[in-house]
């Protein structure tokens, strides 16, 4: 119910506490929608949040993430470098 199609909303919203899980789940609900999220605007806190939580999934787009700067090979790459170094001499 929380979000079709995005596996790692889904997960997030499943690992908190059932009130937590059935309020994330109404306000993502309304948030979808023109009227629900014109009704939001009025209500800053749960704007934000609902956005927030709405937007969050893109950022595992690696297209997206590559586009703020964030290349998750490159990062990988990095680690393993770095530990390499720490076994070196």
């Amino acid at each position: 119910m929380s979000a079709p199609g995005i596996p790692g909303l889904d997960a997030f919203i499943a690992a908190g506490p059932w009130p937590q899980r059935t309020g994330l789940r109404a306000l993502l609900a309304i948030a979808r929608r023109p009227r629900g999220a014109a009704l939001l605007a009025h209500a800053a806190p749960w704007d934000q949040l609902a956005r927030a939580l709405l937007t969050v999934p893109h950022y595992d787009d690696p297209g997206v993430s590559r586009s703020l700067g964030f290349d998750v090979d490159a990062v990988i790459a990095r680690g393993g470098e770095l530990r390499r170094a720490r076994r070196g001499p």
